[in-house]
């Protein structure tokens, strides 16, 4: 109980505004007065061991917290400082976790290492005899392949076609050794088990097969990842939250968060809601990429008489010139700018 529920959110903006580790966070806290008075306390002589805490907090809060509860508050407290509520513009991102890239054979490997230090553990305290794997020999085979610039297919091969069947061995060993010993364990290590099973009918069905892998697992500690195909130069492939944001007048809110893919496309009208919800004014201009330039979002804008910046199909009328220039201006304010339409003439102020 030492942060308060108003010190809990404000440590959990204070982490972004640093920019820093949970770790580091709680260095910072303990020697910056100006962070302590933000998070609702004053530590004096103490000081903060527990570098934990900070994921505590976030997860109970993540548990607690209702995100469009809280939007609407801030809103209500930042809407004075807003002078175009009528303008908005709406993208998809990607909020990425902290995994390295997830091959198939680093996901069997940390599969097969988890098992046998959690095997050889319940092993020792039950006094039975562990199960004969050769465990050794393939973790210098595995360090070795790591340590290759070329994974050829040669080598890709037969080093998952072992951990397969290691892996397989281990989850039946397991299985055997809780159905003979009256043994219980936390519920982490259940959902553990769970998630190590599905990695294994997964990897075993994909290198039988080569068939796409469907909800495919790529960490066995965030089991709820999955693969964002976003297309970008730099990262093609994100793993994270995706998420389809609303920016009004430079402020960002969470209009849809899911850690599936989908296709932000669909989310137009919802933004829309969303953003009039907010604001209590009927919305009048809307950014969007050409992802959002449906049939159906056309139609929609249309018969509510939203400008956008979609590009025009069909014959051209004769205002075109007036209606492009709003357009580029509706196109260039993508970003952290805003659009000042009055009549014909068109500014643009920077945020």
């Amino acid at each position: 109980m030492l942060f308060s529920p108003k010190g809990r959110i404000a440590l959990m903006f204070l982490k972004h505004y640093a920019g820093c580790s949970d770790k580091k966070l709680i260095e910072q806290l303990n020697g910056n007065l100006d962070y302590q008075f933000f998070c609702d306390m004053s530590l004096g002589f103490e000081r903060i061991t527990n570098y934990k805490i900070v994921r505590q907090i976030r997860c109970e809060l993540a548990g607690k917290l209702d995100i469009d509860r809280l939007e609407r508050s801030l809103y209500a407290h930042w809407k004075d400082f807003i002078d175009s509520p009528d303008q908005v513009t709406v993208d998809a991102t990607c909020y990425e976790s902290e995994v390295r890239y997830p091959s198939n054979q680093k996901l069997l490997w940390e599969a097969v290492n988890w098992m046998y230090r959690q095997l050889k553990k319940t092993c020792r305290l039950l006094g039975v005899k562990m199960i004969r794997s050769k465990y050794s020999k393939w973790k210098k085979r595995y360090i070795g392949f790591s340590k290759m610039r070329r994974k050829t297919k040669s080598k890709r091969k037969p080093l998952t076609r072992a951990l397969l069947l290691i892996l397989k061995k281990f989850i039946a060993f397991e299985t055997s050794l809780r159905k003979d010993n009256a043994i219980t364990f936390s519920v982490g290590y259940y959902r553990r088990i769970a998630t190590i099973k599905k990695v294994h009918q997964q990897q075993d069905g994909y290198f039988k097969t080569g068939e796409k892998i469907k909800d495919r697992i790529v960490s066995i500690s965030k089991d709820y990842l999955r693969p964002i195909v976003r297309g970008k130069e730099v990262k093609p492939v994100e793993f994270g939250a995706k998420v389809n944001k609303l920016q009004i007048d430079g402020i960002n809110f969470i209009e849809y968060l899911s850690f599936n893919a989908f296709n932000e496309g669909t989310r137009l009208q919802s933004t829309v809601f969303k953003a009039q919800s907010l604001t209590h004014r009927k919305l009048k201009i809307i950014g969007a990429d050409a992802i959002y330039a449906t049939n159906k979002n056309r139609l929609f804008v249309s018969k509510h008489h939203i400008k956008t910046d979609f590009k025009r199909k069909g014959k051209l009328p004769r205002n075109y010139q007036d209606e492009k220039k709003l357009k580029t201006a509706i196109t260039k304010a993508l970003g952290w700018k805003a659009v000042l339409v009055r009549k014909k003439n068109i500014t643009i102020s920077k945020k």
